[in-house]
């Protein structure tokens, strides 16, 4: 193969090819999940609101250390399409890391900007997800299943950051990064992007989706203006460990309204 073939641009058919293989092994397989998952739930006996979605669960109760061992394994694991995506991207000019922004240029800036989206989207969502625990359209969440153990709450953290960094990544970073080349307008890339984030939640319920969907157009609109997902990434992973580590601390009374 000539150099001449390896830099030749690749056309808009592979890099639609590309973009439907990379969400067919992430976040687009979790939204099939997640369709069918709300499905089996609004036909079994008895209402949505009275249904569970557990999340972070054991995998072997009696035996922690295994247990253990099955979590980092999916941690790890479920990072890898984050990969595929960044080494995809190096086939473009430039330095994946700096195209995402996903590098450590700006921690001041970056973690300043993540909190302050945190407390925009978790202080309404929180009204949200209250809103629809009184209509009944969500299944009772359950943020944190471990038992405990004392890797419970590092695990739950590791596992919120997972969760941002597999998210920011592949459904803002690379999928608007992708959808720009292949010539979508703006509002057409938002709503792909905040659609497919609603439709990977539907497991928990209607109320999820709307919620994760609203905060889809925010972070899509912050990324085309600002080109980082980095803070993404820190808001993210701090709504997750409110979630994750408060419930596993907190009295489980406290969340009843779930």
């Amino acid at each position: 193969m000539t150099v001449e073939e390896l830099t030749r641009p690749v056309s808009r058919r592979v890099l639609g090819t590309e973009t439907l293989l990379v969400l067919g092994l992430s976040l687009g397989k979790s939204a099939v999940y997640a369709v069918v998952s709300i499905i089996a739930k609004l036909t079994a006996e008895g209402p949505l609101s009275k249904q569970t979605a557990a999340l972070n669960t054991s995998h072997s109760p009696s035996r922690p250390w295994l247990d253990l061992t099955y979590q980092l394994l999916g941690i790890g694991f479920a990072l890898l399409p984050v990969l595929l995506a960044v080494h995809l991207l190096a086939r473009d000019p430039g330095d994946p890391a700096r195209t995402l922004g996903v590098d450590f240029r700006r921690p001041g800036t970056d973690l300043a900007r993540g909190a302050g989206l945190a407390a925009l989207i978790g202080l309404p969502g929180l009204a949200l997800f209250w809103a629809a625990a009184q209509l009944g359209v969500n299944a009772t969440v359950v943020p944190a299943g471990l038992p405990d153990v004392w890797w419970a709450v590092p695990v739950l953290i590791l596992a919120a950051a997972q969760n941002a960094v597999l998210e920011e990544v592949i459904v803002v970073g690379y999928l608007v990064t992708r959808l720009r080349q292949l010539g979508w307008r703006v509002g057409a890339v938002l709503t792909a992007s905040a659609l497919l984030r609603g439709s990977y939640h539907l497991y928990q319920g209607f109320g999820a989706f709307v919620g994760n969907a609203v905060m889809g157009v925010v972070f899509g609109l912050f990324y085309l203006r600002t080109r980082r997902v980095m803070p993404l990434i820190v808001a993210h992973t701090l709504l997750d460990i409110v979630a994750f580590v408060g419930y596993a601390l907190l009295p489980k009374s406290w969340f009843g309204w779930l």
